[in-house]
């Protein structure tokens, strides 16, 4: 039995059934008004069943894997005189996810009475995700996925003291190692890549390969790029992107190539890329941007991006504006295509044709159904397309929710987005929708771990909910 769309409250409600003591209330980071999925929602994916890839994020990995490299990359500063209380709570939250399955989730600490509106704004937020399973004395792992490790992130900001003006941690990213690792090891995946972007065809065609080099990034075979760049022909790139599309589950492709000919038969559109990672992934991000605005497809690229440092590798601004700057001042000679692309990106900026937001939004667990404002209503009357990259993404399209894998992309996401919507996703968790079912059983077959190892994956577009 599948209930409707909801807000917050929807977790909870879901799981009504094995825990009777389980009361909905309404908890809702967006207005009742606001549209929601066009089918009744499954349960959210919980961490508690050993032997899911949720289990062994939220018992094991987070703590012994993630948060170990993250201590062992900062252990110069943490050590330090100066991060003594920032490591006994970073220590102190270890602990936590070290007993993740006894341990009860608890509220942010109290804010200074001189806090911002903004740091009062994302603590209420928090406040509203977190009460309904506070409330019903969940733990690390009972709590719905999306919400603890979303959680464990912003706890780690907490423990580092990265809003305290007054803490060594302030402003602090503990995972800019693993982030300037990724972008300096990128020139070397991104040359080839970036040498075809410049010859791409202002055509569907070339959207289509922009949003496949989007997605797949180095797993794209340029060995049988068409050797004449010149030729317009629509079929030269069609080997291409056949090889591309091998290992998609789904592919609204076409659907995607219709929307951006409308956009660019009308002098180009606003258009968002919701971004997920820094070094070679953002990489192909800008490399998309690039080929939008080159191509007439934008007049305008806005790039959505974390608000703080969280899952490692996400990019914040900063690690936008130090990519593009590195790969301008790259030598020539060694990354003649690299160069040249932050030179132009460069100008991108500059010319205000690429634009950076940083919203709250993109650091929470909130479904994105649940989109909070200003942000939802300026995505809604301003943007003409939005580009939604990455797997934590993805799941909050879903609302990190057991959908068939059957069930429309649509009437999943398409139906609420505030905007037309692509989603590029290669699969790395344990959910899914709008897939194929002969596509399913063929990834089934072929791979034991089709649903978590980045082999597969999906272009899916939604209409949006209109404005």
């Amino acid at each position: 039995q599948r209930e409707r769309a909801g807000g917050v409250s929807s977790w909870l409600s879901s799981r009504t059934a094995t825990n009777p003591s389980v009361t909905t209330t309404t908890m809702s980071a967006a207005s009742s008004t606001t549209p929601k999925a066009n089918i009744p929602l499954p349960p959210p994916i919980l961490s508690d069943t050993p032997g899911t890839w949720a289990y062994d994020t939220m018992s094991r990995r987070v703590d012994a894997d993630i948060l170990q490299r993250t201590y062992e990359d900062c252990e110069s500063d943490l050590t330090s005189p100066e991060f003594e209380h920032e490591l006994k709570r970073f220590q102190d939250l270890r602990k936590e996810l070290q007993n993740a399955a006894t341990t009860k989730l608890t509220y942010l600490p109290d804010l200074p009475p001189d806090a911002s509106a903004e740091r009062q704004r994302e603590y209420a937020e928090w406040k509203l995700m977190l009460s309904p399973f506070i409330d019903n004395d969940d733990t690390w792992l009972s709590a719905p996925w999306l919400v603890t490790e979303f959680y464990v992130y912003r706890r780690v900001m907490q423990a580092l003291g990265y809003w305290d003006k007054t803490s060594k941690g302030y402003k602090y990213d503990p995972f800019i190692k693993a982030k300037r690792d990724g972008l300096q090891s990128s020139p070397g995946s991104a040359e080839a890549m970036l040498e075809k972007i410049f010859t791409l065809p202002h055509t569907k065609e070339g959207v289509a390969l922009a949003s496949a080099f989007a997605l797949w990034g180095n797993k794209m075979d340029l060995s049988i790029w068409p050797a004449d760049v010149s030729n317009q022909d629509i079929d030269v790139f069609s080997g291409v992107l056949a090889s591309a599309s091998e290992n998609l589950l789904h592919d609204d492709t076409v659907m995607l190539e219709d929307h951006c000919e409308k956009l660019r038969a009308t002098g180009g559109g606003n258009v968002d890329i919701i971004v997920d990672n820094a070094g070679f992934e953002l990489v192909t991000d800008l490399a998309l941007a690039h080929h939008l605005v080159e191509s007439g497809v934008a007049k305008c690229v806005t790039f959505q991006l974390k608000s703080h440092p969280t899952f490692v590798s996400d990019a914040l601004e900063k690690d936008l504006l130090e990519t593009v700057e590195y790969y301008a001042d790259l030598d020539s000679a060694a990354f003649p295509h690299c160069q040249k692309a932050g030179e132009v990106w460069k100008g991108f900026l500059e010319k205000g044709q690429w634009k950076c937001n940083e919203d709250n939004f993109w650091v929470q667990p909130f479904p994105m159904w649940d989109m909070t404002e200003p942000l939802r209503t300026d995505m809604q009357q301003r943007c003409d397309l939005a580009f939604v990259k990455g797997d934590a993404n993805y799941r909050r399209l879903l609302g990190d929710r057991l959908w068939n894998y059957s069930d429309p992309f649509q009437d999943v996401v398409g139906c609420y987005f505030p905007c037309p919507v692509c989603a590029l996703r290669t699969l790395k968790a344990e959910l899914g929708c709008g897939m194929d079912a002969d596509q399913v059983e063929r990834a089934k077959s072929l791979d034991d771990n089709w649903l978590v190892n980045g082999r597969f994956g999906v272009v899916h577009f939604g209409t949006g909910a209109g404005k």
